[in-house]
């Protein structure tokens, strides 16, 4: 597989420690590491605890143990987002100098109730597209009040100048003007998706009003300063991509290859997590771990030993093109 812009593979497994690992998470785990061996990469390890308030004590710690229990090993010290909070300010700080951010003191019963002004309704379980109410507010009253920054969605980017001034979106779009929030990707499993963030998502929070930086802002700027150039992580992420893709693009990063795996499911349908039942990964027979998070990826139990079932593994990807989840599952 051809690499983004020609860089070496950089891959990477970025769990929340919010809990130990359960089953699901070690696919996901699984998945990116057999797809940074397979094509001779780096797999790095990134402790996503950005979000201070869900944060469980000694999880990050845990989570190592675990992968290491397993035979997954990082290619380079882990890092810990907690400890790269003048990274995102910086990002946030650039978007905010080319009218790109804002701050909105809007609370979601605000936001809903604008909505039901607009005529809108939200389904069930959909999400809640932010209206646009804080955009042309005063910004020096809105930062006298509790607020959080959100990224604009409405506007158009002149194409390969991160330091151009973005302009409002148009139907008939403005000189030189050549990237919308419609955004178009190609997923390595799910093949061509494509999604209108400003219909679907609004504009969406960066920094909540707590001060805590939000995932799409953290991985964004994680990704790039890492070097990733690939992404394998599970499919309920799959719909923060076109988000995270329009923000690679406002700040002028490069756009990682995604990848987005099948989901292990709990007794409910949904997908696998601690809310649902999940258990704590059961390390009394690695290999019996690791074989149930391959057959998820479609690859066949092993009985040698982890490392050599991660080998065997890993060389399977390899001749199925690069890709760590098996041609025949869907």
């Amino acid at each position: 597989m051809e690499l983004t812009e020609g860089r070496s593979y950089v891959g990477r497994f970025a769990p929340s420690p919010t809990g130990p690992l359960h089953a699901g998470s070690l696919v996901a785990a699984l998945a990116s590491c057999l797809d940074a061996r397979a094509h001779g990469g780096q797999w790095l390890v990134r402790i996503e605890d950005v979000d201070t308030p869900r944060t469980v004590a000694g999880a990050d710690h845990l989570i190592l143990e675990q992968l290491a229990a397993c035979g997954l090993h990082a290619d380079a010290p882990p890092v810990w987002q907690s400890q790269r909070g003048v990274l995102y300010q910086a990002a946030l700080a650039q978007l905010m100098e080319r009218g790109l951010a804002y701050a909105c003191t809007c609370s979601r019963k605000d936001i809903e109730h604008a909505l039901a002004a607009l005529g809108q309704t939200r389904a069930r379980h959909a999400e809640l597209v932010y209206p646009g109410t804080c955009r042309s507010a005063d910004p020096v009253r809105q930062l006298h009040q509790a607020h959080a920054w959100r990224l604009r969605t409405d506007l158009r980017l002149a194409k390969q100048e991160p330091g151009a001034s973005a302009q409002p979106a148009t139907a008939t779009g403005a000189t030189g003007a050549t990237s919308t929030t419609t955004i178009a990707w190609v997923d390595r499993r799910l093949g061509p998706q494509s999604q209108d963030v400003a219909q679907s998502v609004g504009d969406f929070v960066m920094q909540r009003a707590d001060g805590c930086t939000t995932y799409q802002l953290a991985v964004v700027v994680d990704d790039a300063a890492q070097g990733v150039t690939h992404v394998v992580r599970g499919q309920d992420l799959a719909d923060n991509t076109a988000r995270q893709i329009w923000l690679q693009r406002c700040l002028g990063l490069p756009t990682p290859h995604y990848l987005h795996t099948p989901l292990v499911l709990g007794p409910d349908g949904a997908k696998l997590s601690k809310q649902n039942g999940a258990q704590a990964l059961d390390l009394s027979d690695p290999l019996s771990t690791l074989n149930a998070a391959a057959a998820v990826l479609g690859w066949p139990a092993q009985t040698a030993s982890a490392t050599e079932a991660l080998a065997i593994w890993t060389a399977m990807v390899a001749d199925n093109g690069g890709s760590p989840v098996a041609p025949w599952l869907p």
